[in-house]
């Protein structure tokens, strides 16, 4: 990894956190967006990276409201889900790939987090706040991995950020 790529993925996770300050429900916010485009633009690890320290900054900039050993399991699986969009960016048509991040993100995520706060005794039942939350974050996960399409679009093959991995 060289120097112009760590400062990318600073540059990214900066705009994560900017992104995480812009919260609809509680940590949902929209600090997945640059982490969605640089798994696009960066690559897969560079996405996995900025997807995890971007849920991380939300979380402590909501006081982790779902208790931190919750929102570690959140950041990880933002992290893979991430790091599943770069590495399928070249396999699969876009929108299937985009598809598969609003659903992973969106649904697979919430089902995980949710279910996992059941698990750990923190609230009584799962499918209540299951319910409550998979609408507005599949909303979230659609808004920041399109708009993340379109900033791979504009600005993927300019060479502005570099060569692709």
């Amino acid at each position: 990894m060289n120097t112009r790529k760590l400062v990318l993925i600073g540059l990214f996770i900066a705009i994560s956190f900017v992104g995480a300050q812009i919260k609809i429900v509680y940590s949902i916010a929209f600090d997945s967006m640059p982490a969605f485009a640089a798994a696009l633009l960066l690559g897969p690890v560079p996405g996995a990276i900025v997807g995890f320290l971007g849920h991380m900054l939300t979380s402590l900039t909501s006081g982790f409201p779902f208790t931190i050993p919750v929102h570690l399991l959140i950041g990880v699986s933002m992290g893979a889900i991430c790091w599943l969009f770069g590495k399928l960016n070249q396999k699969v048509p876009g929108f299937l790939n985009a598809a598969i991040a609003i659903l992973l993100n969106g649904i697979g995520a919430t089902f995980i987090s949710v279910y996992a706060m059941f698990i750990l005794g923190i609230i009584p039942s799962w499918n209540q706040l299951f319910f409550s939350l998979v609408g507005v974050l599949t909303l979230a996960s659609t808004i920041n991995v399109l708009v993340a399409v379109v900033l791979d679009k504009i600005i993927g093959n300019t060479g502005l950020i570099g060569q692709r991995s």
